[in-house]
């Protein structure tokens, strides 16, 4: 049980981290491109991004320690820990590309891949932990979101 608590400790901090250096990029647009940008009716208020993301990452960090702490030694813990660290630094990009370099086409092209492998994180972690799965899902829910706000903030911006 300790080990299991401690691989999940590192696994949501670590979440937390990339969720804190991708606000850093995102801080540098939100305040002032963002607000210019035309948005979409369905567009959530700006308020709740923090509180949600922050439940995300720590909901991601559990999931990620349970799948980890079956034994880094098995074959299926690597391919889904490695997916779960390449989804992990997508996520992390369609900050940079999105707000920082204040490209949403690009963003878009990011946030599908990102999509994409979220859903195979998803598919390898239900191999190894059903539970871990799981609360994987308000995850790609929110991805799949935060991916129509995106396409339509690129429709409605030229």
């Amino acid at each position: 049980m300790k080990k299991r608590l401690f691989y999940i400790s590192i696994c949501v901090l670590v979440c937390l981290a990339i969720g804190f250096l991708s606000s850093i990029a995102t801080q540098s647009s939100v305040n002032d491109w963002y607000l210019t940008l035309n948005k979409p009716s369905f567009t959530p208020p700006s308020w709740l991004f923090a509180p949600v993301w922050t439940t995300l990452y720590i909901l991601m960090g559990i999931s990620a320690g349970m799948v980890w702490s079956k034994g880094y030694h098995h074959i299926w813990v690597k391919s889904a820990l490695y997916h779960f660290v390449f989804q992990l630094l997508l996520n992390a990009l369609w900050s940079i590309v999105f707000f920082g370099l204040r490209n949403p086409l690009l963003g878009l092209v990011v946030i599908l891949a990102l999509l994409t492998m979220i859903i195979l994180t998803i598919k390898w972690f239900r191999v190894i932990s059903k539970p871990a799965a799981y609360m994987m899902i308000p995850y790609v829910i929110w991805v799949a979101f935060a991916a129509a706000l995106n396409y339509k903030i690129w429709e409605l911006n030229p």
